[in-house]
């Protein structure tokens, strides 16, 4: 009887590497599922991948439009106020003459390669590697200027050329219809709470009787269920290019 509970040999190591090829197996599994965590956690923290959460609804349209001849402001709209609009991350809010003292006394150019190159938080260009350098001079001397420095904007290289271009840029056939299309499109074409409905000239008459530059100034400040811009983070320029696409097409 004791001969019959015994196992082969050849049975025994067959267990045996069973049992290893199990254990193995296991180990490479948990070891998977613990850093897999931390892949992602990688993956979504980089400075690249913040920068996009951090980007803000309604970019301008003229500076995708135009890249390497963004102005300041646009470039401060479409990037920097994630970080620069708040005060976020210890970054000297804009407008902020108290906060932006000492980065101003440090000087353009140290502050110019701050932003390029990266400063504490901040990533290489905020975080937007398309912008050119010069775009990124314009945008710290915008934001300097605003808290109290007195830095020249690098000029877009050919100003007439250039000139030409804006101008192009904010034909409201073109450009007011992108930022309708992304923005205004919510309410306008539906006429949700209580928005003239585009196109229709019955809806758009009574409020273009005080003429463009007041529709303008009011949707600018914003009036009832519409906030300032309607929600526009672009420039008052492009956005009145919107109000005229809009008006144009109800008279």
């Amino acid at each position: 009887m004791s001969n019959e509970n015994n196992m082969a040999p050849g049975t025994v190591i067959k267990v045996i590497v069973g049992i290893i090829v199990f254990v193995v197996a296991a180990i490479w599994l948990l070891a998977k599922l613990a850093t897999s965590g931390y892949e992602v956690d990688a993956q979504v923290m980089t400075k690249e991948a913040i920068a996009a959460r951090l980007k803000p609804v309604g970019d301008s349209v003229a500076s995708d439009a135009s890249p390497g001849q963004r102005t300041g402001e646009q470039v401060f709209k479409a990037v920097c106020i994630s970080c620069h609009g708040t005060g976020l991350a210890g970054s000297p809010k804009f407008g902020d003459a108290a906060a932006w003292a000492p980065h101003i006394a440090k000087g353009f150019e140290t502050l110019v390669d701050h932003a390029l190159h990266g400063f504490n938080a901040m990533p290489a260009k905020g975080g937007s590697p398309d912008l050119s350098d010069d775009e990124v001079k314009r945008a710290v001397a915008y934001m300097a200027n605003a808290g109290g420095a007195k830095f020249t904007e690098p000029p877009a290289a050919g100003a007439e050329g250039a000139a030409g271009g804006a101008s192009a840029a904010l034909d409201p056939q073109v450009v007011g219809k992108k930022i309708f299309d992304s923005v205004c499109t919510a309410c306008h074409s539906t006429g949700a709470a209580g928005a003239p409905k585009f196109g229709d000239k019955a809806a758009w008459a009574p409020r273009l009787k005080p003429g463009i530059d007041e529709v303008v100034k009011i949707a600018t400040k914003g009036l009832n269920a519409m906030p300032p811009k309607g929600g526009y983070t672009g420039s008052d320029a492009e956005f009145r290019a919107a109000v005229e696409y809009m008006v144009n097409a109800s008279k």
